[in-house]
């Protein structure tokens, strides 16, 4: 054996620190984009904000890297550049990630634990929209589901599961049902409690006797349960810090346009257009010295790549936006129960880009639509294959048409989760038993067995 010194030839892939901020700026949110963007400004003296520019007649020049309009084929998609004044405001505060979950935040999560079906999840995803920073529900359950074009019993079914969430009495759309939902999960919403919710009035005046009479109790029993009453919550939002809660601007805005196809484009109130003010720098660093050129220099190259970053940024969400909307064409006419399985996979090989790249670009991204506010991800689902071989099913446009199956069912008509089986592969979705006991479980569905028994006692209970 003997030591010998040997080069071989490899590749790898170095990180610079541009790449590593560029990937960091593709998966930021607009809110967390601007807290970036302000810091720059505040520390790189050559960078400015058009709008700011134009206002004061500057002499700043456009970056070599600006955003303009991107060529798209008739009736796709278009990148249209921000007018003048979209985003020149300040964004409200710098961007402080809170220590826990914002309210909106932990109603989410749970909502897509309790209902994953496509349908429910946008009404609760709107419904949560609603929700002030107190946990109380604000506005027009009826005008909701005019807007989703969705019946009002749906929503009002959503809200009852919303109201179910954590903290207690969320949702509710007064005090009286905050306290009453807070009292049915402790078990103790007897109609003696009920009838003092219904007069808080006289609670807050202190005549006992009267409700005495009402509640036909006896003046010590009302004074614990008004007792029981003011332990409870009023305001269970609060307990998430009380800040108010953040609505979405959606980054990407989709419209029908009148030949029937959809128009997409940027967002132009969270679209930066930022200006690097070359005819500062080149006065500037006319009169500086060596040092002062050498942070010029570094300066002009940092603003630069700012801009041609953001540029790319923007090209690169609009194109997977472009790709959702052209998959999901069935979605945005007819309903969840059109949603097509796609992965990021799909999406990263029909764009010519990594399955990293989509997933980044996709992260709190929301795109408004004619059926309302989503996330970028929402649209990624399994597929589900066709019992005739045609084309795949969304595992999310199936989760519904079971949820569909269960809600259509009578005390003489449950159905078992073979017979569930049966009904899917008939209008055309091959699905093991498994599967479906998979899916029944996540919509938190009882089995045919508890559910059988549930709607015999509810029988017995309405005769």
């Amino acid at each position: 054996m003997a030591l010998r010194l040997e080069l071989k030839p490899s590749q790898s892939l170095v990180m610079t620190p541009q790449l590593q901020q560029s990937i960091k700026l593709l998966q930021l949110s607009n809110l967390e984009l601007a807290s970036v963007i302000d810091r720059e400004l505040a520390e790189n003296p050559l960078l400015q904000r058009a709008e700011e520019a134009e206002a004061g007649e500057s002499t700043v020049s456009e970056a070599d890297f600006s955003l303009e309009q991107a060529p798209f084929p008739e009736g796709g998609a278009s990148l249209s550049t921000p007018q003048a004044g979209a985003s020149g405001e300040p964004p409200p505060g710098d961007f402080a990630p809170p220590e826990g979950p914002s309210l909106r935040a932990h109603l989410e999560e749970q909502l897509s634990l309790a209902a994953p079906s496509p349908k429910e999840r946008m009404i609760g995803l709107n419904l949560i929209d609603m929700i002030d920073e107190a946990g109380y529900l604000r506005g027009d359950t009826g005008q909701l589901a005019e807007r989703l074009n969705v019946a009002p019993e749906d929503v009002e079914r959503v809200l009852t599961l919303l109201q179910s969430f954590d903290p207690a009495g969320v949702g509710a759309r007064g005090l009286p049902e905050c306290l009453e939902i807070q009292l049915r999960e402790q078990g103790r919403l007897d109609p003696m409690i009920a009838t003092l919710l219904r007069h808080l009035d006289l609670i807050a005046a202190q005549d006992l006797p009267k409700l005495a009479r009402l509640c036909e109790a006896d003046i010590e029993d009302v004074r614990d349960m008004i007792a029981e009453i003011r332990r409870l919550n009023p305001k269970p939002g609060l307990c998430f810090g009380g800040a108010p809660v953040a609505q979405i601007t959606p980054d990407v805005v989709v419209r029908a346009r009148p030949d029937g196809n959809w128009h997409v484009e940027l967002n132009g109130q969270t679209l930066p257009r930022l200006l690097v003010d070359r005819a500062y720098f080149a006065t500037v660093r006319a009169q500086a010295s060596h040092d002062d050129r050498a942070f010029l220099g570094d300066c002009l190259n940092a603003a630069n790549w700012l801009v041609r970053s953001l540029d790319q940024r923007a090209r690169t969400i609009l194109k997977v936006a472009e790709e959702i909307v052209r998959r999901q064409d069935g979605f945005l006419r007819h309903g969840a129960e059109h949603l097509q399985p796609m992965t990021l996979r799909d999406v990263a090989a029909e764009i010519d880009m990594h399955e990293s790249t989509v997933s980044r670009a996709s992260a709190h991204k929301y795109m408004a639509t004619p059926r309302g506010l989503f996330e970028f991800r929402y649209f990624f689902t399994s597929a589900v294959a066709a019992a005739d071989g045609a084309s795949a099913h969304s595992s999310e446009a199936v989760r519904h048409r079971i949820k569909q199956l269960v809600d259509a069912e009578t005390p003489d008509s449950v159905l078992s989760d073979d017979q569930i089986v049966e009904a899917l592969k008939a209008s055309g979705i091959d699905i093991a038993r498994r599967t479906v006991a998979k899916y029944r479980d996540l919509m938190r569905i009882p089995s045919s067995r508890e559910r059988r028994r549930a709607k015999k006692l509810e029988l017995m209970q309405s005769g």
